[in-house]
């Protein structure tokens, strides 16, 4: 029920999430003639983001005293392709498209064992598992088809945006409906 508490009370963030990743994928389709260095930023900047929004689900997750390592994970994660992104703006196209896929990649496969490990506590995990397809799904079409136009890549990482976005941000209206119900049955903390 800890768990639960913790995601109800910062449902905000998954929302927050969702909402970034829902701009960042309407601009990829507003200004599909973005040059790559301007995509190198645009990924830099949301992986960053995103990096650090788990990195303080993990530490959430930790004061409930619940597992909190693949949180952590997959902040470091997003952190450092975030950062490695920044620091060599001038890579190749097809090694900028890798980083960006096997970061999606790994990434749905943590959301998906963060939302079995939640299906017993809520209803509604479903949009976090796929949330997690969605991640997985986008990875290996990037690994599979990296020489495509670089108009396809820019349409196909928006709307991998606005999808994910979608999810994130389904799940957390779902949890703010849930925080009224978590705060009626979890017991006040004394001071």
């Amino acid at each position: 029920m800890l768990v639960l508490a913790q995601l109800a009370r910062y449902w905000w963030t998954f929302v927050l999430r969702g909402v970034v990743a829902i701009l960042f994928g309407v601009l990829a389709f507003m200004q599909p003639g973005i040059t790559v260095e301007a995509l190198v930023i645009l990924f830099a900047l949301w992986a960053l983001f995103d990096g650090v929004l788990a990195l303080i689900g993990s530490v959430r997750a930790a004061e409930a005293h619940e597992p909190w390592w693949p949180l952590l994970f997959a902040g470091l994660l997003g952190i450092a392709a975030g950062l490695a992104t920044l620091k060599w703006p001038g890579i190749t196209a097809l090694a900028l498209l890798l980083v960006i896929a096997y970061w999606s990649i790994f990434r749905g496969v943590l959301e998906i064992v963060a939302a079995l490990r939640l299906r017993d506590m809520i209803q509604g995990e479903l949009w976090l598992i796929l949330a997690g397809l969605a991640s997985i799904a986008f990875g290996v079409l990037v690994v599979l088809y990296p020489i495509s136009g670089a108009l396809a890549v820019v349409w196909l990482i928006g709307l991998y945006a606005v999808i994910f976005g979608i999810f994130q941000i389904m799940l957390g209206v779902r949890l703010k409906g849930l925080a009224d119900k978590v705060a009626a049955v979890t017991p006040a903390r004394a001071h």
